[in-house]
């Protein structure tokens, strides 16, 4: 069983920076992992996906913005945001599934202020 603890989450003003990381229990070596986030009244949605080869996909609204990468050697996740909108207000969320079984860390909330 994996654990995920999310951190770096915060209140930022429109246009800054904040860079999360999702930090496993176990090796992550061979697993893809995501970012996902959910908005107040909205579903959750995938933002960004790293294979264990290292390759990515993001969502159309962070691409350029966002970065996920991974450091296998910490077990951790990151995803670096920049030139946030208030639109990216959500609580984020880290996510592998591992032998069929889908894991989710408890959620770190990121608001952006206008």
């Amino acid at each position: 069983q994996v654990q995920l603890v999310e951190s770096g989450g915060g209140l930022v003003q429109a246009g800054g920076s904040l860079r999360l990381s999702c930090a496993a229990s176990g090796s992550i070596f061979t697993f893809n992992m995501a970012w996902y986030r959910q908005a107040p009244g909205k579903q959750r949605e995938v933002v960004a996906t790293i294979t264990w080869s290292a390759s990515t996909n993001y969502a159309d609204s962070v691409k350029g913005r966002f970065t996920i990468s991974r450091d296998n050697a910490k077990n951790t996740v990151y995803l670096q945001m920049s030139s946030l909108k208030p639109e990216d207000t959500a609580v984020y969320y880290c996510h592998t599934q591992q032998w069929g079984t889908n894991y989710w860390g408890q959620g770190t909330q990121v608001t952006v202020s206008s």
